[in-house]
């Protein structure tokens, strides 16, 4: 089975870094300390504390295998190796709306790097994909999934 390559900058590799950190050498020892507490309470067959701990234990090394996957298959972006005169991922893109003439700023980033709150989409979205590929003074309509329509005109591509 071949393994999908995951883009990310450099911090958000050493955040999934500090993740997994914390989820093995914190999370994992507490769960571990519950699972041996409930087991001291007697009768595993009907003890609930002991069923939950051990599904939380399932739930976090599940969790622990996954960040391990995808930081092993992660490649780093190095953003001073792009080209800024097209949008592409890490680039800020300062678009306006078509319709309603304002302004906005998105940042094109990994998955798993995305927060609207600050301005970061990510690469995968509708609007992004629409985006990419596109030069400054250029237009993208984008279909929305729900049938909206976005016309975005491109006013400048930075890093």
């Amino acid at each position: 089975m071949s393994k999908v390559m995951n883009y990310v900058t450099k911090e958000g590799l050493e955040k999934m870094k500090a993740e997994l950190e914390q989820l093995e050498s914190i999370e994992r020892p507490k769960i571990t300390q519950q699972i041996a507490e409930a087991r001291d309470k007697g009768d595993l067959s009907e003890n609930a504390e002991y069923d939950a701990a051990k599904e939380a234990q399932g739930m976090l090394e599940m969790k622990i295998s996954k960040i391990k996957d995808v930081i092993a298959n992660s490649k780093v972006i190095d953003g001073s190796q792009l080209d800024t005169s097209k949008v592409s991922i890490l680039c800020t893109v300062r678009l306006k709306n078509n319709t309603t003439k304002q302004e906005q700023k998105f940042t094109l980033v990994p998955d798993n790097e995305s927060d609207i709150k600050t301005g970061k989409i990510s690469v995968n979205t509708p609007i992004a994909k629409g985006l990419l590929g596109k030069v400054v003074g250029e237009t993208a309509d984008i279909v929305l999934p729900n049938g909206n329509k976005l016309s975005f005109e491109v006013l400048e591509i930075s890093l």
